[in-house]
């Protein structure tokens, strides 16, 4: 059976439940607060929640790239586009001089597993 949209698999029954008179005093209340990256420029979808990080501070928490300063001075830099498509990026990189192709992988090592150190 599928699921109806926007509905949850597991409903909440009692205390938990949507309209229960005592859910107040139960489930905390989110902060007030507003995101710290409303407004300056994010490119996160419209109907995104609002404690989503955006797609530069997931590559700086992530890879540790940060593409919001300049290496060279340190200055901020604004994104303004956010390339996709193969084509475009193979077209870019030869025309830097950098190859377009990712490095070959090497092969697995075997690990014996019934050999003890």
């Amino acid at each position: 059976m599928c699921p109806r949209p926007n509905k949850y698999d597991h409903p909440f029954h009692g205390v938990l439940a949507p309209n229960a008179k005592l859910r107040k005093t139960v489930v905390p209340v989110p902060p007030a607060t507003a995101p710290a990256h409303a407004g300056d420029g994010d490119h996160t979808p419209a109907g995104s929640a609002q404690g989503r990080l955006r797609w530069a501070q997931l590559l700086k928490r992530v890879f540790d790239i940060d593409i919001e300063h300049c290496p060279h001075c340190g200055g901020q830099l604004k994104l303004i586009a956010a390339i996709e498509e193969p084509v475009a990026i193979a077209r870019i990189l030869t025309h830097l001089g950098l190859a377009a192709q990712p490095p070959p992988r090497a092969p697995a090592r075997r690990v014996d597993l019934f050999e003890a150190a």
